[in-house]
């Protein structure tokens, strides 16, 4: 199916197909014209489903680029079909980008769109970390997230949403955020907290994430896991050990992420044991992390049982 079928089909009633899809990738500006002037023709539920399946493509083919489809759908009126471009493209690092996402910050009436708005600028300030962009071409973004999170009129999944962004700071004024924001009277705050500590990095944070892994909120533990893999906490692996048999599966699969990052002969036992679970989407968590543990300690002088032969005993 060429392009031109492609965009007959997407005003057709039919079921929407994947594979048809695959053209709207690497369009040229001639083409982009094309798809912009169907685009109203389209019921809002198609572009809902359009773009959602796009976004899918794009998270299993790393080849794919629907980055102009996305960009046009960023001006869509319905706000599910904004919010959902926004994720679209999570990757894409065009500056001029980020002064799009900040007017959506600002200027959105969508709760939804103004939270995916500022969850995506956090990749900028990664990069300022990174040394590839000059934070003062960033800093709108910094101030910016800092005056949302400030704004009690805001509602919370935004404000959250901004802390997670401007976590990849590393300085005063962001660890005293996350301190107050674990500290808040909303979980939900807490959970972004948590997150933001294992996105910063700093290994102050590893007394109270291993902590939260014995929350009672699955989505708590979920990203405790998470941020203990971040911080590559080796204090963790004990816990983490006993959260692969977690009832929540997605908590399972966190866990077992994290034990790849944390590393260490045990953490390494204790994935080779998930490799035979009965859940294949464990089997094939652990494999992954597995390999990646195994490419970190390749790359050093000494081997797996001279680095944690105590964790053994906190097993116990």
């Amino acid at each position: 199916m060429d392009l031109p079928k492609t965009l007959e089909h997407l005003q057709s009633d039919e079921p929407l197909l994947s594979a048809a899809l695959y053209n709207l990738s690497k369009i040229d500006p001639e083409e982009v014209e094309q798809v912009i002037a169907i685009w109203p023709l389209l019921q809002v539920e198609r572009r809902r489903a359009m773009v959602k399946e796009l976004v899918d493509i794009s998270e299993d083919n790393f080849e794919v680029d629907f980055e102009p489809v996305f960009r046009w759908g960023l001006t869509d009126s319905d706000a599910t079909v904004r919010a959902t471009c926004v994720e679209g493209l999570w990757e894409n690092e065009d500056l001029r980008l980020m002064d799009e996402l900040l007017n959506l910050l600002t200027g959105d009436l969508s709760i939804q769109v103004r939270a995916a708005a500022a969850q995506s600028l956090g990749r900028f300030l990664l990069l300022c970390e990174l040394g590839k962009v000059n934070f003062e071409r960033c800093r709108p973004v910094y101030e910016t997230l800092f005056e949302i999170i400030a704004l009690e009129a805001e509602d919370i999944d935004v404000r959250r949403r901004a802390i997670e962004s401007v976590a990849y700071v590393g300085n005063d004024e962001v660890v005293a955020l996350l301190e107050d924001a674990y500290c808040h009277s909303d979980e939900k705050m807490r959970v972004s907290a948590i997150f933001g500590m294992g996105r910063s990095a700093d290994a102050r944070w590893i007394d109270i994430v291993v902590q939260e892994l014995y929350s009672t909120n699955p989505e708590m533990r979920y990203e405790a896991a998470r941020a203990c893999g971040e911080l590559e906490a080796r204090a963790a692996v004990p816990r983490l050990a006993t959260l692969v048999n977690d009832p929540d599966r997605e908590v399972r699969e966190s866990a077992v992420w994290a034990l790849g990052q944390a590393g260490g002969d045990t953490a390494r036992r204790i994935l080779l044991t998930c490799c035979e679970d009965g859940d294949e989407a464990i089997r094939d968590a652990a494999a992954a992390a597995l390999e990646e543990l195994e490419f970190m300690y390749s790359r050093l002088d000494f081997p797996f049982h001279s680095v944690d032969d105590a964790e053994d005993d906190l097993l116990q």
